[in-house]
This record gives structure tokens, C-alpha cells and sequence, in this order.
């Protein structure tokens, strides 16, 4: 049973966002308290106080079935009525109109009971209260707050003067106010405060992947106004020479071919410049790497220390290095649930190794995904390894080792 039920969170927990396990935890929470109010202050009350005669038994009987029915429905609609609540969908004209009849159902045979004196009076209140919850679970969250007081105000009210009726004694009405106001203030706090949180976290969500996403943007943008500035100047003075050669082709003039191999010249000293742009926005600096993993990850709310210094490593240790920071600070903050990380550099028997181990181990842990192979094969173009994978516990950690060139070991 363990085994099935680590199974379980392996595939359907860890594989969630923060927003959707919070989103989860509160919906299952929920479900579970239209049915624990209606065990507590319907079934076991009514268990124990009903009359042993024909007609409370048939009542109290068809009561405790009409209250469960309010509880399969109620977790029916749940999950609609959030999506409506969090902007989602849109909820169809009479969705709420079966919760309704059984509500009215139930307090209808609960007033019945009353008038019989099938129960106990302790139990026939408590059975208004565990009536009014689950349809006001889903009513608050599709009513404005106004409206839903408004009308369970009035519900409040008739319910007063119907069972007073039944039991005219001034405590007893007292008490039916209390526990009619009090179904109906509780589940609309239980409902409202849970979905008003899921909507705040799912705004942050977006808002994170809207940053990613200018992010990506902004890099774009300036590849492509360094590609511009490398090459705008160059492509102008190469349509000019080309039409003052075959204005001068056309005249028979020698100096055509003059024009066109400064044409060439400059073409070729264009595809250099465009490979070293490109060149240098493939290669990543390890120091600028570490501290922008620092920053991003502090701006996440996730505690990042950074052990070590990068300087000394040549060119070609700073570039795999850096990439392997880069896509593990992308695999901390899109995949795993971390609150801590650190990223530790260090030299030993002529290696360097980079560390970077974070306590999220969830989506984090997807060591074979593409972005570690490919990181796996820029390490092997400078002799280096990477291995990924838990560390015990949450952690996650993520070990590349890159040789040091002598030039290095003797620094």
C-alpha cells in the first residue's frame, strides 16, 4: 500500500507546479469537509436522537440520504465552480440548480422532523447547519459577497420563523438563527479565503512566465541589434559597390573588377563578424553566469549560495561550465519546488568541479532530458562529465567535472 502510494506521488505530485499541488491540497480539502460536517452534524446526531417510531425512521432516513446527495454533488461541482471563480470558464445558466432542490430537500424534511419530534432538538439543529454547508461551498463562490449574504439572510429569517414554529421556545429560535448564520458564514469564508489564495498564486505563476518569456524576448532582441550593428554597414556599402560595378561593367571600364573584389573582401570580413557574434552568444562566461544564478534565483524567493571563483579557466572550461549553471538554474526554477540552492566551484587533482544541488527534488530531477544531454555533450567536447540525479531526501544535485589544462594546475 506504501509502495502504491509512493508511487502515486512520484507520478501525479511531484509532477505538479507549486499552483497546482496548493490548488490540489485545497480542492480535496474541500471535498472532504462537506462530508466530514455532514458525518459529525448530520448522520452521528441523527443516529443517536432519532425516535424509534415509522415516521422519523422514514424521515430521518430519507434526510441522511438527501444529505448525501448534497455531498456528491457539492464535489461534483467543485471543481467548476473554482474554474469559474479563477476566470477560467464560464459556468452554465442552472448549474447550481440541483444543489439548490436538495438543499431545499433537506431542510424541508429537517423542518418535517421537526414538526413530528422525531429527534432530538440538539440534532435536528445541527442537521440545518450540515444542510446549509455544502451548498453554500459552491454558492459563495459564484455570488458576490453582497448577494450571498443578502440572500442567505433572508434564508435565515424564514428558517427562524419555520422552525420556531415547531418549537416556539426563544432559546430554541436563538439557537437556529446561531447555526443557520453560522453554516452559511463558514462556508462562505472556507470557500472564498481558499479561492481567493489560489487566484493570488496563480497570478504570481503567470506573472513568472510572463518575466520568462520578456526575458527570452530582451536576449533576442539584442542578438538582433548586434547582428544589425555588425552587419547593416556592411551590407549598405556592399549594395553600393555592387551597383557602381555594374554601372561600371557597362561601361566597359576595368575598374569594375576592382569594385567588385572590394565586394568579396567585404562579404568575407561580414561572415567572420557574424560568426563571432554568434560565436559569443553561444559561449557563456562563467562568472557572469554564477552571479546572474544568484540574482535570478534570490528574485525567485529561493536562498542561492555561490562557493568559488572562476577565474583562471580557459576559454573553452568557462563556456561548458557556464552552460551547465545556466540550464541547472532553468531546471531549479521551472521544474523543482526548491527553497534553497548552492552552487559550489572548486579545484582538485588537476579537475574543477562545479556543484549545483537544490532541496526541490521533483521535475528538477529529469536527467534525461534533452537540455542535460546536450550539456553532457558540450562537456565531452573539453573532456568533462556530468551526472545528475537525487542526493537523498528533496535534494537534487547536479556534478560536472571539467580537466584543468596544465597551464591551469600550475596557476
Amino acid at each position: 500500500m506504501l509502495a502504491q502510494i509512493r508511487g502515486w506521488q512520484q507520478r501525479h505530485w511531484r509532477e505538479r507546479t507549486k499552483a497546482e499541488r496548493v490548488e490540489l491540497q485545497s480542492v480535496v480539502t474541500w471535498y472532504a469537509t462537506t462530508w466530514f460536517f455532514s458525518l459529525c452534524w448530520l448522520a452521528l446526531p441523527l443516529v443517536a436522537g432519532v425516535e424509534r417510531r415509522p415516521a422519523p425512521l422514514i424521515v430521518g432516513g430519507l434526510l441522511l440520504l438527501a444529505g448525501a446527495l448534497q455531498c456528491v454533488e457539492a464535489n461534483r461541482l467543485t471543481r467548476a465552480v473554482l474554474d469559474h471563480y479563477l476566470g477560467r470558464r464560464e459556468l452554465p445558466p442552472g448549474t447550481l440548480r440541483p444543489a439548490a432542490l436538495l438543499l431545499g430537500l433537506a431542510l424541508a424534511l429537517t423542518l418535517v422532523l421537526a414538526a413530528l419530534h422525531g429527534a432530538e432538538p440538539v440534532a435536528v439543529r445541527l442537521a440545518i447547519g450540515a444542510s446549509l454547508l455544502p451548498f453554500g461551498l459552491l454558492y459563495g463562490l459564484v455570488a458576490p459577497v453582497p448577494v450571498f449574504l443578502r440572500r442567505f439572510g433572508v434564508l435565515a429569517v424564514v428558517l427562524v420563523c419555520a422552525f420556531g414554529w415547531t418549537e416556539p421556545e426563544a432559546a430554541a429560535i436563538v439557537m437556529v438563527g446561531v447555526l443557520t448564520v453560522f453554516g452559511a458564514l463558514f462556508s462562505l469564508l472556507a470557500c472564498r479565503c481558499g479561492a481567493w489564495t489560489l487566484s493570488v498564486l496563480w497570478e504570481a505563476e503567470r506573472a513568472r512566465e510572463v518575466e520568462a518569456r520578456l526575458a527570452v524576448a530582451e536576449e533576442r532582441l539584442r542578438f538582433g541589434r548586434d547582428l544589425h550593428d555588425v552587419i547593416g554597414r556592411n551590407l549598405a556599402v556592399i549594395a553600393l559597390k555592387s551597383e557602381l560595378a555594374v554601372q561600371l561593367a557597362r561601361r566597359g571600364r576595368p575598374e569594375a573588377v576592382d569594385q567588385m573584389t572590394e565586394v568579396q573582401r567585404i562579404a568575407q570580413e561580414s561572415q567572420r563578424e557574424v560568426r563571432d557574434v554568434v560565436r559569443g552568444y553561444r559561449e557563456a562566461d562563467l562568472g557572469v553566469e554564477l552571479a546572474g544564478a544568484q540574482g535570478v534565483l534570490s528574485a525567485a524567493g529561493i536562498t542561492c549560495a555561490v562557493r568559488g571563483e572562476a577565474g583562471g579557466l580557459d576559454a573553452e572550461a568557462q563556456s561548458a561550465l557556464g552552460w551547465v549553471v545556466r540550464e541547472a538554474t532553468t531546471n531549479v526554477l521551472r521544474h523543482g519546488d526548491a527553497a534553497l540552492c548552492d552552487i559550489a566551484l572548486t579545484r582538485d587533482a588537476g579537475r574543477v568541479v562545479l556543484t549545483v544541488q537544490n532541496d526541490g527534488a521533483g521535475g528538477a530531477a529529469g536527467g534525461g532530458g534533452s537540455g542535460l544531454a546536450g550539456l553532457r555533450e558540450r562537456l565531452s567536447a573539453v573532456g568533462g562529465t556530468l551526472t545528475a540525479g537525487p542526493a537523498g531526501g528533496d535534494l537534487f544535485r547536479v556534478v560536472a567535472e571539467v580537466p584543468l589544462s596544465v597551464r591551469e594546475v600550475t596557476a
